[in-house]
């Protein structure tokens, strides 16, 4: 295979397919609801979910399967994913805006997930996070 071709391999491959695909991501997605329930720090979101994680583990995973370039499993299921308008009911400001990213910055951290892909994950966590706020404060 020429070098050429490697590239264009490698140009071609997503996300998700550099996160190990569904393997990957769904470990992701446990680790960052695993930390959630865990730590204290995390006790202001952990509160706006459910008792039972279950069904947010397999939103955020349907939805981060798309979102990666993986398959559009929460399309398929619900829809465009309207994310601002599904979060409306809870009141997200700074400081869960914070509490978020911190977790799934922990996440990606203990996954191992390589430098070279945390940066432009976090890039694009920080802007939707920031984005989903509707409270002051």
């Amino acid at each position: 295979m020429s070098t050429e071709q490697s590239t264009e391999q490698a140009v071609q491959r997503t996300l998700y397919d550099l996160l190990d695909g569904e393997t990957g991501v769904r470990a992701l997605v446990d680790r960052f609801y695993d930390l959630m329930d865990l730590e204290p720090a995390f006790a202001g979101i952990r509160a706006m979910h459910p008792p039972s994680l279950d069904g947010s583990r397999d939103k955020l995973f349907w939805f981060l399967s798309g979102w990666t370039g993986g398959p559009n499993l929460f399309v398929e299921r619900f829809g465009h994913p309207r994310l601002r308008a599904r979060h409306l009911p809870f009141a997200i400001g700074i400081s869960e805006r914070d509490q978020w990213l911190q977790c799934m910055d922990m996440a990606l951290a203990e996954e191992g997930i390589v430098p070279s892909l945390q940066e432009p994950l976090r890039k694009a966590f920080a802007e939707t996070a920031d984005w989903m706020r509707n409270t002051h404060g």
